[in-house]
């Protein structure tokens, strides 16, 4: 899987699964945090987004230490994807 691809389908599907309507995929910075400063969601839209993540990509996101390494930035889950997949 092509990781410029696989970051594009991320933002599309973070953007899609917590309806966020002002938000466009370009706006999202590959190295920006996902939450706090970066795009501000909290533990609830992780909740929605571990749900999303797994059942998309058929990864797991054995637990929360797990979860905030995956879910640090763009590049930091698309890493984790790909590393799950292979």
């Amino acid at each position: 899987m092509d990781k410029e691809t696989l970051k594009s389908e991320l933002k599309l599907l973070i953007i899609e699964t917590l309806r966020l309507e002002d938000v466009n995929p370009d706006s999202i910075k590959d190295e920006d945090p996902l939450f706090g400063e970066g795009l501000g969601l909290d533990s609830i839209d992780a909740l929605e987004l571990v749900v999303a993540i797994e059942k998309h990509y058929g990864v797991l996101i054995e637990d929360e230490e797990v979860g905030v390494e995956a879910f640090a930035s763009i590049d930091a889950l698309a890493d984790f994807v790909i590393d799950k997949k292979s």
